[in-house]
């Protein structure tokens, strides 16, 4: 019996989290060299979107990441709890400039990543993805939630 009740709560718990559909659409990050480099990104734009993310997930393409939107630029803080997958944090400010990153994040810490200042969106990415690519501060992400 006992069994079954949390087969049923662990299914239902399942159920609620694949409800969640993210809006799909491309982003590019425009480096100081003139490199462009486009993503397939989730959109994580309502509060329930924004706190889900990407956590449970166990894998995600080199070319994807979910970008985190915010109505009004503000001091945007984070965590990785609850997220499998190591990733890069690229903190926007409303020009699309990326004004902070954070590598290599920790899968599971619960220690707050902030942007230290007022930004409008966090373009989650693989981590190593932006050493890779030579992302840096400074480089520009074009897509039509940010530039406002």
């Amino acid at each position: 019996m006992i069994i079954l009740v949390c087969g049923i709560v662990f299914t239902a718990t399942s159920m609620s989290m694949a409800q969640t559909v993210f809006e799909k659409d491309t982003l590019t990050i425009f480096t100081a060299t003139g490199k462009a480099h486009k993503f397939e990104i989730e959109v994580a734009s309502t509060n329930e979107e924004r706190s889900q993310g990407l956590m449970y997930r166990k894998h995600m393409a080199a070319n994807a990441g979910m970008l985190f939107v915010y109505e009004k630029p503000n001091n945007v803080m984070m965590w990785m709890k609850n997220t499998y997958i190591p990733l890069d944090m690229l903190f926007l400010n409303s020009e699309g400039k990326i004004v902070y990153i954070k590598e290599n994040a920790t899968p599971h810490s619960t220690k707050t990543i902030s942007s230290d200042q007022d930004v409008i969106g966090v373009l989650e990415l693989n981590a190593g993805t932006a050493f890779r690519l030579g992302i840096k501060v400074g480089d520009i992400a074009q897509h039509r939630f940010l530039q406002k």
